[in-house]
């Protein structure tokens, strides 16, 4: 039974699942999360919304099941991912996601060099 004024729940009904949210720079609003459909909110539809353009500069992939009560960052298996169907495909990683599959891949790290170098 719902209280008048109670605000209805985000939490999915019926079959509970994994849900995968975005989070992502955006030009006028700065970071956000970007909007999930409840029904194509997996890891099949982030990883189709990526390599679509849905989203244009990735922060992180969070995933979370209410029912089963875990949520973790799934960005490194989001990057794999993309990484083995770009490859699949015989294509390049698009450059809108080249860091984010860089990030989560652990490639390209910059290293501090201790100073002052000695070069004799």
């Amino acid at each position: 039974m719902r209280m008048a004024g109670s605000v209805p729940s985000i939490v999915p009904q019926g079959d509970e699942h994994d849900v995968y949210i975005v989070e992502h720079h955006c030009l006028e609003h700065g970071q956000i999360w970007g909007e999930v459909n409840s029904e194509a909110s997996g890891f099949e539809a982030v990883v189709t919304d990526l390599l679509t353009g849905q989203y244009t500069d990735p922060i992180r992939v969070v995933a979370f099941n209410v029912a089963a009560g875990w949520c973790r960052d799934a960005s490194a298996d989001v990057a794999h991912e993309l990484r083995q169907r770009c490859d699949l495909q015989l294509r390049d990683i698009p450059f809108f996601l080249q860091d984010f599959v860089d990030r989560y891949e652990g490639r390209y790290h910059d290293i501090q060099l201790p100073l002052p170098m000695r070069l004799y």
